[in-house]
């Protein structure tokens, strides 16, 4: 087991490098933030970190309406860029943003939450980032076909996410999140031997 955690090790020594099924600035940023966050400041280890966007499929139009559909996507992003590019980069990464609903006392919330499914040389994770509700006064009478449409904000201003916390969290801020949430889990065991440092 040491063997391998050295070996695991070595595979890093000189950078980490992360193919990221997007070339949008905020999911790179976003993507690297959650590295930085896990390797430098967890665990103390200052190696360069790149991201390379890589572009797969179209952008949709709307949002995905479960996590099982955003998972779903991200998922199927991110083994095709395993598949296509093979033990090229140490990890690939997939973020995408999509609504979840919970139904309560029969009125239906629906939520807003990014999801990064993380594959490399330890497995496959998924993290996600908190949940932001959307305003029932914004969705009032519309139906699930028309929810994801009805969302204030854009791409170039952040997202949703950012609109509807007053900028004050943003789309980067939620893919780091997620991406260091899965980071987390993908690596966790691997590198107990390594402890994360006690904030």
């Amino acid at each position: 087991m040491e063997r391998d955690l050295r070996a695991f090790w070595r595979r890093f020594q000189d950078g980490i490098e992360v193919a990221v099924a997007s070339a949008a600035a905020d999911k790179l940023l976003g993507v690297r933030d959650g590295f930085v966050r896990y390797f430098h400041q967890g665990l103390g280890r200052q190696l360069p970190i790149a991201v390379v966007p890589q572009q797969i499929g179209e952008p949709m139009l709307g949002l995905p309406l479960s996590d099982e559909e955003t998972i779903g996507q991200a998922r199927a992003k991110a083994a095709e860029l395993r598949e296509t590019f093979g033990a090229a980069y140490h990890f690939y990464v997939a973020a995408e943003g999509g609504l979840h609903s919970i139904e309560i006392q029969g009125k239906v919330h629906y939520f807003v939450r990014a999801w990064s499914v993380v594959l490399g040389l330890a497995g496959e994770s998924w993290g996600g980032s908190s949940s932001v509700e959307i305003p029932q006064r914004l969705i009032e009478g519309l139906d699930d076909q028309q929810v994801p449409f009805a969302i204030p904000g854009t791409r170039r201003k952040g997202g949703m996410t950012s609109s509807l916390t007053s900028g004050l969290e943003t789309r980067r801020a939620a893919v780091g999140t997620a991406t260091f949430n899965a980071v987390s889990s993908v690596l966790y065991g691997i590198i107990e031997s390594h402890p994360l440092r006690r904030q």
